[in-house]
């Protein structure tokens, strides 16, 4: 690794961008779901479904569901039958996704606090790799690839759903100035925390475009890797096999 990292516009250590992120996902986890509606006017939503339909989960299989904190992808996948587990490195938004397992009555998820760059869980043991929304906030992101790719199966499965660079004329200034003038606003008005959302839309334009992340799940040893952009790739689904 670097021996700086980017948390947002600013350059930190690896140790300082764990210990940052960690305290953003504890401040706005309680407001987390209520702030993606009114980020994204609840397009994450229909963001989310596309990616779990391009996921196409099975009965029966492993799926571990990474940076799954409130459980929106996990509670997607379990409508198919296989077996899920989320795994994030904030407990506070874990708790927020078990509660609101139980109160939708959903059972059989398997909770479990993890940090995606130094997995427990042992080689080739799930069938489909998920993180949506989590990979920016990851402080060694070829670590945490490289460790999806260790605990999939053969024939394995690598989905990530992330926030990119529009290329749409027009729509990038628009989005922009957006970002970074009304979502701060928004996130202290609706989770009384400005800086974290300051910091999840910087993080947004530190991440790596396309074709570059594109290469890096090339480079953990995935193949038939393939882009699949949203609004001109303002949002993308990334996706690689594991042979």
């Amino acid at each position: 690794m670097n021996d700086t990292v980017s948390f947002g516009y600013e350059d930190v250590t690896p140790s300082e961008k764990t210990a940052r992120v960690r305290g953003v996902f504890s401040s706005v986890a309680s407001r987390y779901d209520i702030m993606n509606d009114a980020m994204s006017a609840g397009m994450h939503r229909v963001w989310k479904d596309r990616f779990v339909r391009r996921v196409k989960p099975k009965r029966d299989e492993q799926i571990l569901d990474m940076a799954g904190g409130t459980g929106d992808i996990a509670f997607r996948l379990a409508e198919h039958g296989p077996a899920v587990t989320v795994a994030d490195i904030n407990p506070e938004m874990l708790e927020v996704g078990m509660a609101r397992a139980q109160q939708r009555g959903i059972d059989g998820l398997v909770w479990t606090e993890a940090n995606a760059e130094t997995l427990t869980f042992p080689d080739r043991f799930f069938d489909a790799y998920t993180i949506a929304f989590g990979i920016r906030n990851v402080t060694d992101i070829p670590a945490a690839l490289r460790e999806a790719h260790r605990v999939l199966r053969r024939g394995g499965r690598f989905y990530c759903l992330e926030f990119s660079t529009t290329l749409w004329p027009g729509f990038a200034e628009v989005y922009d100035a957006y970002s970074h003038k009304v979502v701060p606003k928004l996130g202290q008005l609706l989770a009384q925390d400005a800086d974290s959302y300051r910091y999840l839309i910087e993080s947004i334009r530190r991440f790596p475009d396309m074709p570059t992340f594109e290469r890096m799940i090339r480079d953990a040893g995935f193949v038939q890797t393939r882009v699949e952009p949203m609004l001109g790739g303002l949002v993308a689904i990334h996706s690689g096999w594991k042979i």
